[in-house]
């Protein structure tokens, strides 16, 4: 399939890196199709739905840093901030075979050297990843993600989980949990407002220090 052209929003949102996200839509658009790891249904909504809701979370880091994209998939919102955090270390955790492939195989063509994909559980790495951030799109509810999440963060890092309009009813139930798992803060942000529509609704956890 051919990727749908790149709106005037996203080569403001982008900016250095426009080329590069217009060559990562291409892939997303044709061999992330062809092989699964995308579904065909996604394409025509590509850059509003997924290029632009995963750049608007950059905003949210504190750079340079280091990352984990937590069940990154086909790379969103990871390969997005590697683009766009030059300065910042990502890597792609991601457990599937044929994920774990096209990600290799995106980051390679698109020349990030800031990024590499580890192809494991986040609950294989705890103890082995410590870092600054974790990131997470549509990966799991906030419960168990913030249970995998935390195993990968240096005391005090910061989980990004971007989450939908349900965001506020999902933290509103996982409370007990997170307070179980030491969760120092949480708070609901949007991020891109004014910028890109839809806005990303993002749900940030501070582990406690």
């Amino acid at each position: 399939m051919k990727a749908p052209g790149m709106p005037d929003v996203a080569r403001v949102v982008f900016g250095d890196a426009a080329g590069k996200a217009e060559h990562y839509a291409e892939l997303l658009a044709g061999v992330a199709v062809e092989r699964g790891v995308l579904g065909p249904n996604e394409v025509p909504r590509l850059w509003e739905r997924h290029l632009l809701n995963s750049a608007v979370v950059a905003e949210l880091v504190p750079g340079p840093c280091s990352l984990v994209d937590l069940g990154s998939g086909a790379g969103l919102p990871g390969i997005v901030l590697a683009m766009l955090l030059p300065d910042s270390e990502v890597t792609l955790l991601e457990p599937a075979l044929r994920r774990a492939t096209f990600l290799e195989e995106a980051v390679a063509e698109l020349a990030l050297g800031n990024a590499r994909v580890v192809r494991a559980r986040a609950e294989q790495m705890t103890g082995t990843l410590a870092v600054d951030v974790v990131t997470a799109r549509a990966v799991a509810p906030l419960d168990r993600l913030a249970a995998w999440a935390l195993g990968l963060l240096k005391p005090g890092g910061i989980v990004l989980a971007v989450k939908g309009a349900k965001a506020r009813a999902e933290v509103r139930d996982a409370e007990p949990a997170l307070r179980r798992l030491g969760v120092l803060d949480v708070e609901v942000l949007v991020a891109g407002s004014g910028k890109v529509d839809p806005a990303a609704t993002v749900v940030r956890l501070i582990a406690r220090r």
